[in-house]
């Protein structure tokens, strides 16, 4: 499947896996730091939908970018990495070669 973009827009370019994964351990740091860290969600979280909505933009960026908030602001749900899973999404999604991914059947001998 091709995807198509209207002439007079760009694509966003795919971010780095680094920074998915760097910006993925910042929200989880909050599991680190006993009694602060649900506290400082709630400075996290406004940030992290507006890093995420930057970072990926269009529809999958506000979408996202609503889901990283929350996912971000109720507690106990840190442990998600959106910004990771996120962009392999975008890495299938951009890929030239759109088959269903393959599952590998490993036969005992």
């Amino acid at each position: 499947m091709k995807i198509s973009y209207p002439e007079n827009t760009q694509p966003k370019p795919l971010p780095h896996l680094a920074t998915c994964i760097l910006l993925d351990a910042v929200g989880m740091l909050s599991f680190s730091l006993p009694f602060i860290g649900e506290f400082s969600d709630a400075v996290w979280a406004p940030l992290s939908g507006l890093i995420y909505y930057r970072m990926f933009g269009g529809r999958m960026g506000i979408l996202g970018g609503m889901f990283s908030f929350l996912e971000e602001i109720l507690p106990f749900t840190d442990i998600i990495p959106t910004f990771t899973l996120s962009w392999l999404l975008r890495q299938r999604q951009i890929s030239k070669d759109s088959r269903p991914l393959k599952t590998i059947v490993i036969n005992p001998k």
